[in-house]
């Protein structure tokens, strides 16, 4: 247990002075889409609240709420009419104690059948068609977690720690492979009502290994059309710290209402967020969850927050606040949860919405014959 407490203090004081060194901005970013449609729908402000298998990506640390029995999850999203498939799938397995949960969360974004036209103009200047061929660009994430419940003094009152480590692999046909590992760590406090959470992404960084195979023909295709043969490379991913705090209002003995409010701080560089400067971006998300006798459920939330040029102005100067909306449904029926989420891939400017399901299985355990 000390050990366990002294090697995340290392972590979080690792953490600042990895910051020094050069990143590369929106590295692996099909890891910040989400996963499950409850976290979708509620904006993705979900490190506090989080208390199912998710949590293996939103917090490992709330993993541990997982308890009794395994559980098992899976989502799809389709994006820009089903040329970008999303697939998210997870399995939490309680230990016997009760206060300690490990899972396997795996994603995939991949786009299949992107034409290849490298050898569609022949070296005589003509176009043959029949020389175009397709290929499938996918990138894959499995994320082996450790949660535990430490022990607390107070009635309600709880602390869970958890770790990721996490194994990357992306493909771009038969001509571009990358592997890369990285580590999260995650804090939950719970207080009753009152829950707090902290989760540093990528904490020791994250690198991908780039290796290309790029044959004679296709160079001197390159050569001849000036392109950049591509050589192995490192891809890093900085560090990332995500705190939030959700507060759970009892409306009525059926009703509830669950804020939360998250803050995602980036070292990478300025971004186009609501705090942006050289040193950190902020960006702010914020969800919220009705629940009816805890069976359905309706969610809302934005977040990714921009300021862009007005569309309607013509000088091309003003500039507005925009934001990615989203809302959502669920119900759960004995040990089975089903959610709905309807989100903006980018923000309400852009018409990028799309539907995502999830569904998510207690998987009860049958009592031996005596």
């Amino acid at each position: 247990m000390n050990s366990m407490i002294k090697w995340l203090i290392f972590l979080f004081f690792l953490f600042p002075s990895l910051l020094m060194a050069q990143f590369r901005k929106y590295s692996n970013e099909f890891l910040n889409i989400g996963a499950g449609s409850r976290g979708l729908a509620m904006g993705s402000a979900q490190v506090a609240s989080v208390a199912d298998g998710t949590a293996g990506y939103w917090n490992p640390a709330a993993l541990v709420q997982v308890k009794d029995q395994p559980q098992v999850g899976f989502m799809h999203a389709e994006y820009f009419a089903g040329i970008g498939k999303y697939d998210y799938a997870n399995v939490a397995i309680p230990l016997k104690d009760g206060k300690r949960t490990i899972g396997l969360s795996m994603l995939r974004f991949a786009v299949d059948d992107i034409p290849n036209t490298v050898f569609l103009v022949q070296p005589d200047g003509s176009i043959n068609f029949d020389n175009i061929t397709t290929f499938s660009s996918a990138d894959y994430a499995f994320l082996f977690s450790y949660a535990q419940q430490l022990k607390m003094k107070g009635e309600g009152k709880k602390l869970n720690l958890g770790f990721n480590a996490k194994v990357i692999h992306r493909k771009a046909g038969d001509f571009a492979t990358a592997w890369g590992f990285g580590f999260d760590a995650g804090v939950q406090y719970i207080n009753k009502r009152l829950q707090l959470g902290v989760v540093a992404r990528d904490v020791t960084t994250t690198f991908n290994a780039w290796s290309y195979s790029i044959n004679d023909k296709m160079r001197e295709v390159f050569y001849v059309t000036q392109n950049d043969i591509p050589v192995k490379s490192t891809e890093l991913t900085a560090p990332k710290l995500i705190g939030g705090a959700s507060y759970n209002f009892r409306l009525s003995k059926s009703v509830n209402l669950l804020a939360e409010a998250n803050l995602d701080f980036t070292f990478d560089g300025r971004r186009n967020t609501v705090v942006s400067s050289s040193a950190v971006s902020i960006d702010p998300k914020i969800g919220l969850e009705a629940s009816v006798k805890n069976v359905f459920f309706v969610r809302a939330g934005i977040n990714n927050f921009q300021k862009v040029l007005e569309d309607a102005d013509s000088t091309y100067k003003k500039k507005v606040w925009i934001y990615q909306p989203a809302i959502g449904a669920g119900f759960k029926l004995q040990n089975v949860s089903i959610d709905y989420a309807f989100t903006n891939l980018a923000n309400q400017s852009n018409p990028l919405y799309t539907h995502v399901f999830s569904i998510k299985l207690d998987l009860v355990k049958k009592n031996k014959k005596k």
